[in-house]
């Protein structure tokens, strides 16, 4: 009986040693950026490497618009997402706009650091790079997670942000989020645990709530199972906590109306994530000016489900660029 306790002792001994250095071995870990689809390259910046992708009416690499009759469309990403989440609605995007789209940090085929996650690095880097691409007065859409970034680059850098546009991010974690499973993964050693071992099929099912109940993610769950290996632990964890820390400061509906710019939010009709996705659109009625569309049987992703449905509204929105003051019509707010 003494011997059995012994050998169970030192499995369990052994066990919590594995988990121990599987936990700092993950939260060490780095990657390098890399060209992750087509058309895309790296640029360099102070804080980080991202990939970009740049089309429509370009002139060779610069960002000038030619032939373009509406002001440049920038596109950033979801939580856990990447460029080719936009490669559905780029087709009726970018026939008369230049449209970038950006990775973030951490994510696609952008480095991976061992920090730099809080929302204000991303928008901070976000701003190089197209600086670097001479973008300015751009429509910036946030997919989730993005819109936080996007009204980070509105309030960092005025001059880059004509008007925003919010695709399914509610103003803050009170109005739902992740399921538990999900939440496990950001628990620490358990989380790191879960994700060295956590199989294809089940990171497939996990991202299923990003969309409508019953959406068929058909080749599109390559995608997702790519999206999950494609981050560190480091940058899944830091990334989902500094944008609840950045909401928990201030609500999204409070920054985009200190913003100052236009805005337009969209959400898909069957949202899983949010409690009440009507609940959570409405929040943004506070934001003068601001318009509400639904996407009626899409859930957190319209731009994945219902692409041409997403980018009508969009494209309506880009075509009254510089046409409102939104400062004049809040009376000076």
């Amino acid at each position: 009986m003494r011997r059995s306790w012994k050998v169970l002792v030192g499995a369990v001994i052994a066990l919590a040693v594995l988990l121990a250095v599987n936990t700092i071995v993950l939260d060490q870990q780095t990657k390098p950026p890399g060209v992750t689809v087509s058309g895309g390259r790296i640029i360099d910046l102070t804080g980080g490497a991202v990939q970009v992708v740049e089309q429509g009416p370009t002139v060779a690499g610069v960002a000038r618009r030619r032939g373009a009759t509406g002001p440049p469309i920038v596109l950033l990403h979801c939580f856990g997402c990447s460029l080719p989440w936009w490669d559905r609605m780029i087709p009726p995007l970018d026939k008369r706009h230049q449209v970038i789209r950006i990775d973030l940090l951490g994510f696609g085929g952008s480095e991976k650091p061992s920090s730099g996650y809080s929302i204000e690095d991303q928008a901070r880097l976000v701003a190089l790079a197209l600086g670097k691409l001479g973008v300015q007065g751009a429509v910036v859409v946030g997919h989730a997670m993005g819109f936080d970034v996007a009204t980070a680059l509105a309030a960092q850098s005025r001059e880059l942000v004509d008007r925003l546009v919010d695709i399914d991010e509610a103003p803050g974690p009170e109005f739902g989020g992740l399921p538990f499973l999900a939440k496990l993964g950001f628990t620490p050693v358990i989380g790191q645990a879960i994700w060295r071992v956590v199989p294809g099929f089940v990171i497939e099912d996990g991202y299923k709530r990003a969309f409508a109940p019953g959406y068929d993610l058909g080749d599109f769950s390559h995608q997702v199972v790519d999206d999950f290996h494609a981050m560190t632990y480091t940058s899944y964890d830091r990334a989902a906590a500094d944008t609840d820390d950045y909401e928990r400061q201030e609500p999204l509906d409070a920054r985009a109306r200190s913003a100052l710019v236009p805005l337009l939010v969209i959400f898909g009709a069957e949202d899983q994530l949010w409690d009440d996705p009507k609940a959570a659109a409405q929040a943004y009625e506070d934001v003068p000016g601001a318009m509400i569309k639904t996407i009626p049987g899409a859930g957190h992703s319209p731009n994945v489900e219902k692409p041409r449905q997403t980018a009508r509204p969009i494209l309506q929105f880009a075509a009254q660029a510089g046409t409102v003051d939104v400062g004049k019509a809040a009376g000076g707010r």
